[in-house]
């Protein structure tokens, strides 16, 4: 149903105890003294229906908006279909003292808009009382007001009367003098009228014949000039008329002309649109490869950060070498203890292969990735050549804008300097990635030398572990014979079994040889011979000797074998080094580690393997 329903809006200020302001809105019904509905909205509680209804309006201004939006409500009331509503929703069927709520309501096509939604608590007994009160003293206020306001008028009406009573008498005497005045008076006109009019009829009669005189007079002279004028403009058409035949003529020449320009016209507009969507389309263009000059120096950065992390990673790696080589040189000492540290190393050794391997395939993956960087660079260079001959060609066509088409090619040259620049730098980052390969290929090859060194030494202690059973067996037989050397030093063992030609410290002695038999000439040598199960003995007839300046002896000692001279010194219960397999010592790694002079002779065909030594 609809109602019509008066709204009060009081701003209530208390200041006992504490200064705040209320806002108090009352609903009420003219024809229904009982329809009560009262709100009263403090500061916080307005806080709280702000954040709940999304208000972006101050307690301050709150009242006056509220106001605005019942005026825009009051004035679509009257159309069909409303633009502001106000809906009183209540949950009850019927208006039966329950709470309601007041919702200010938008409609359109759409959705129905609630811009405002307050809740009403309808009035106790005693508000209603309060409020009925205040309408009968109201009323009775606004009766003695009607009834003082009633008294005042009649008194005034009454003398109002009286005055236009009289004045109206004093109006009916006037009016009966200026009705005789108004009838002599017109009688008096129309006298005069009457004589005026016989006159100026006698007159007008007199000017017509006059006129008509006048006017034959005139007549005849307008005929005249009438044909001199009619000769004048005959001749006078049939100049204009050439005069118009050329002006055809040259109107048709100047259209023919007006079309042409306006196709040339024509022509150079859509040129020069066509030029600024170049022109545009170029600026385009240029700030896209702005971005990616940008994105290709950020790559650069991080592939410079990525070869520093890998050049740090090799110096890692080439300490953990140095601490490889600390450890080899610790498990010579101890030899108790090889086995075990050999075993560990070898793990650890195989965990650096994996590492290296993985350096190595990133190294290629970023190689891979300078390359793909380098072919951009190279297309973007392209397409800048093509855009600067582009602009060339449209500078020829459009010389108003050269200024702008010139600012453009210097731009670009600037972009092809900084990338000519980035080339630079790709190129500087190319012959650091190949200085870091070189490193890491030195380091593999520092590693193959560890693990060649680990593969001797383990030979070294089988043969070592080999030798301790077989000295027992080889002290027994007598049969042996020793070399002197012309210094009276005995001569270095020559191996068969091994076929090497290795000199050993003479300061450790042979506690199972025999004593040597020195040979009646000093300079002569003879490969050392044991009776022994390590190896067959030949004949010396079938050995061959090398003759060779001879040397001091403590020059031999001091030759570099490739372990320093503390691991070759005699020990209490150490073990002489018996000799190593032809594969190892074949192998590149072990020729820097034999005396300057000392050489190695191949093993002729059907000779038995012996080592010889420079005296």
């Amino acid at each position: 149903r609809r109602l019509n329903v008066r709204v009060n809006i009081e701003l209530l200020s208390i200041s006992n105890p504490v200064h705040k302001k209320d806002l108090a809105v009352r609903l009420t019904d003219d024809t229904d003294p009982f329809f009560l509905y009262n709100l009263v909205i403090s500061e916080e509680d307005f806080q709280s229906l702000k954040s709940q209804q999304g208000l972006l309006v101050d307690f301050s201004a709150f009242p006056q908006k509220f106001i605005d939006l019942l005026q825009q409500c009051i004035q679509e009331q009257n159309k069909d279909i409303p633009r502001f509503l106000l809906q009183l929703v209540s949950s009850a069927p019927a208006l039966d003292h329950t709470p309601v709520s007041l919702n200010v309501v938008e409609t359109n096509p759409f959705k129905h808009l609630t811009h405002l939604s307050l809740k009403f608590l309808p009035g106790t007994d005693a508000e209603i009382k309060k409020f009925l009160a205040n309408c009968l003293k109201c009323l009775k206020e606004d009766k003695m007001m009607l009834e003082e306001k009633l008294k005042n008028t009649e008194e005034d009406l009454t003398r109002q009367l009286s005055y236009t009573q009289q004045s109206l008498s004093e109006k009916s005497r006037e009016l009966d003098k200026l009705k005789n005045e108004w009838t002599a008076y017109t009688t008096a006109l129309s006298n005069k009228h009457s004589q005026e009019l016989t006159s100026e009829k006698e007159r007008a009669l007199q000017a017509q014949t006059q006129y008509q005189q006048q006017q034959e007079q005139q007549k005849k002279e307008l005929e005249n000039l009438h044909q001199k004028s009619i000769q004048q403009l005959q001749n006078r058409l049939s100049e204009l008329e050439v005069i118009n035949k050329d002006l055809t003529e040259r109107r048709y020449k100047g259209d023919s002309t007006v079309r042409e320009l306006k196709a040339k016209l024509s022509g150079l507009e859509d040129e020069c649109q066509r030029a600024k969507q170049e022109v545009l389309s170029l600026r385009r263009e240029n700030s896209t490869l702005d971005a990616e000059c940008h994105e290709k120096e950020k790559l650069i950065n991080q592939l410079q950060t990525r070869v520093a992390v890998l050049e740090q990673e090799i110096k890692d790696k080439d300490q953990l070498v140095t601490r490889t080589k600390e450890v080899l040189d610790a498990t010579q000492e101890q030899k108790v203890i090889l086995e075990e540290s050999t075993e560990e190393k070898q793990r650890h050794i195989e965990k650096l292969e994996t590492t290296i391997k993985s350096l190595s395939a990133e190294l290629l993956k970023a190689n891979e990735i300078i390359k793909k960087l380098q072919g951009d660079l190279k297309t973007l260079m392209s397409k800048l050549k093509l855009k600067n001959t582009v602009t060339i060609q449209q500078e020829k066509l459009l010389a108003e804008k050269e200024e702008k088409l010139q600012k453009e090619q210097k731009e670009s040259q600037e972009m092809g300097q900084s990338l000519r620049m980035k080339e630079q730098e790709v190129c500087k980052l190319q012959e650091q990635l190949e200085s870091t390969i070189q490193k890491l290929e030195e380091s593999k090859q520092l590693l193959k030398t560890n693990e060649n060194v680990i593969t001797w030494l383990n030979r070294q202690l089988s043969e070592v572990q080999m030798a301790k059973k077989l000295d027992t067996p080889a002290s027994a037989h007598a049969g042996g014979r020793a070399a002197v050397s012309p210094h009276g030093m005995p001569d270095r063992p020559s191996f068969h079994s091994s076929g090497i030609s290795h000199p050993i410290s003479p300061l450790y002695a042979f506690q199972n040889f025999l004593e040597p038999t020195y040979s009646k000439n000093g300079n002569a040598q003879c490969p050392v011979q044991f009776n022994s199960q390590l190896s067959k003995v030949s004949q010396c007839s079938d050995a061959h000797t090398v003759p060779a300046a001879g040397h001091p002896a403590n020059k031999e000692n001091g030759g570099q074998l490739g372990l320093e001279s503390k691991y070759l010194k005699r020990k209490d219960g150490s073990i002489p080094l018996r000799g190593l397999s032809q594969n190892t010592l074949n192998s590149e790694y072990l020729t820097p580690y034999l005396p300057a002079k000392a050489q190695l002779l191949p093993k002729a065909a059907g000779t038995p393997a012996s080592a010889y030594f420079p005296g």
